[in-house]
């Protein structure tokens, strides 16, 4: 075990400056350290020179006026910073204490010296690094509040957007209503002639705008997180033959060949009817959009291991690698929609992953490259317990019976006065009217035993008609339908609240009416 330094070794081999002066500053003793920092040997310090001397004159002073007091009164003092003059007249920052002891020689002092160059640098360091971190908290802080601002930003537009969208819908939903109703008419009077090409081609077009918009509104209502399913057990072979059917149209103009292979129903699976038919169409008629003219689309419905399958597949401009990641992007376009003959709004595959993941489902999107044809494929989980299900009906589109007295309220006189000649067309016996007032003045004598009321009138709005039409005798006997441009889920329940039985967004259904009027 190592022995303890002499106190001797420990003085002089110190890593600071140490010296003993006596009490009129006389050197008396130095260490190693004492002497390598002053320049000097021990015996040019030892009796021969004091420590004032070793002093400028500012640092001289300031020992005479405010160390020695001290040193006097209180026998010590503690890290006072002066200058020292080494061997060559340079100037050494020094870090000083001073303690006073009263010995056998007489008063002693002991002088303890440190280098106070090191200390300014690390405290450069230290300050340098303090503003450099204060610097970076500033930074940071103006960064996240810039990041939150561009945060508010973007939510203010993106609600902007779905705003927007939604006031679309209802604005191009106001002008297709009369052209709807004005294009069933046409088909009822001139449906039937040798030659209906001209009118099966407003149809398709009509349909195709239709879907457009009710694709803007979709798209809103699952960006809010609005968008609420009307779940029941629906069979999927019905369901992808029916949305086959409605195509057959485009594809025959197209002159595709649609291929369809469908499971043996029944193959059930828990769903909103509607949407997923919605699904289907819209994987359908992107596959027709962006297939050359004379190709091959192939659908098929599978079942296995619990879950339904259903793939759409085309020969026609497929996808490049890079694409597949982002083709379900809300408003993702391959490239610019002036460059193409046959552009979209880039929303309709971000509606099909939209509603199939509500569902509890996934889709994928596959091809070989451009120009090798794209698959896209839906897996839905099957309804439990659901197997021997039967598959779901479709609802009766019986005409409605003759003489059929039905009101149709609203300030467009084109939409009231078509919708109101398709309805004659049908056996119906209507009145129009174009304020709320009017329609309230009309009820009791015309006794109507269903009424078409828009939303926005002049006078006072459909909700509030609604309530007023249920408060008369007669009024609790009637159906009523909520005919409008606004679509959203809190407009149905609006609609519900104020005593409403249906809601219809235009341009209307004929189909779908007749099957919510009374038998």
């Amino acid at each position: 075990m190592p022995t303890a330094p002499s106190g001797d070794l420990l003085f002089d081999h110190a890593a600071c400056a140490l010296l003993l002066t006596a009490g009129d500053g006389v050197i008396l003793k130095a260490n190693s350290m004492a002497c390598t920092w002053l320049g000097h040997a021990e015996e040019e310090l030892v009796g021969k020179v004091r420590m004032q001397d070793l002093l400028p004159v500012g640092a001289r002073l300031f020992y005479h006026t405010h160390c020695q007091p001290i040193l006097q009164v209180q026998g010590s003092v503690a890290e006072i910073q002066v200058d020292l003059r080494n061997k060559r007249q340079e100037r050494l920052p020094m870090l000083i204490n001073i303690s006073r002891r009263q010995e056998a020689d007489g008063m002693i002092d002991h002088w303890a010296l440190f280098k106070a160059s090191d200390r300014r640098a690390y405290e450069r360091e230290l300050l340098a690094a303090r503003k450099a971190a204060e610097a970076a908290l500033d930074a940071r802080r103006s960064a996240e509040e810039e990041l939150q601002k561009l945060n508010a930003q973007l939510s203010a537009a993106d609600r902007r957007k779905d705003e927007f969208l939604a006031t679309l819908s209802h604005e191009l939903r106001n002008p297709l209503a009369p052209m709807r109703s004005a294009l069933d008419v046409l088909k009822l009077k001139f449906g039937h002639g040798t030659d209906n090409r001209l009118l099966q081609a407003f149809d398709r077009q009509m349909r195709h705008m239709t879907r457009l918009v009710d694709d803007l509104m979709e798209v809103s209502r699952i960006t809010q997180g609005r968008m609420q399913l009307q779940r029941a057990p629906v069979e999927l072979s019905a369901l992808v033959q029916g949305a086959a059917h409605d195509l057959a149209a485009t594809m025959e103009a197209a002159r595709h060949t649609l291929r369809v292979s469908i499971a043996e129903p029944p193959v059930i699976v828990d769903g909103d009817a509607t949407r997923l038919a919605q699904v289907v169409i819209n994987l359908l008629t992107n596959a027709a959009k962006y297939t050359p003219d004379g190709g091959t689309i192939e659908l098929h419905l599978s079942c296995d291991d619990g879950v339904a399958e259903i793939q759409v597949r085309d020969n026609g401009i497929g996808l490049p690698a890079s694409a597949l990641a982002t083709v379900f992007d809300m408003f993702s376009q391959l490239e610019p929609a002036l460059e193409r003959s046959k552009g979209g709004l880039g929303i309709g595959l971000a509606l099909v992953r939209g509603i199939v993941e509500l569902h509890g489902g996934s889709v994928h999107a596959d091809s070989p490259g451009p120009g090798l044809g794209s698959t896209f494929t839906i897996r839905l989980p099957l309804a439990q317990g659901s197997v021997c299900a039967p598959s779901l009906q479709a609802p009766s589109r019986t005409a409605a019976p003759a003489q059929l007295r039905i009101l149709v309220v609203d300030d467009n006189e084109d939409a009231a006065e078509t919708l109101a000649m398709t309805l004659e067309l049908h056996g119906c016996e209507v009145r129009t009217a174009a304020t709320a007032t009017r329609a309230l003045e009309m009820l009791p004598g015309f006794a109507p035993a269903a009424a078409l009321l828009d939303i926005g009138l002049p006078d006072m709005n459909g909700y509030e008609l609604a309530r007023r039409v249920r408060q008369l005798p007669a009024g609790a006997g009637i159906t009523l339908v909520a005919t409008t441009g606004w679509g959203q889920q809190k407009d149905r329940e609006r609609a519900f609240a104020a005593g409403f039985d249906r809601h219809l967004t235009k341009p209307i259904d004929f189909d779908l009416l007749r099957s919510y009027l009374p038998n």
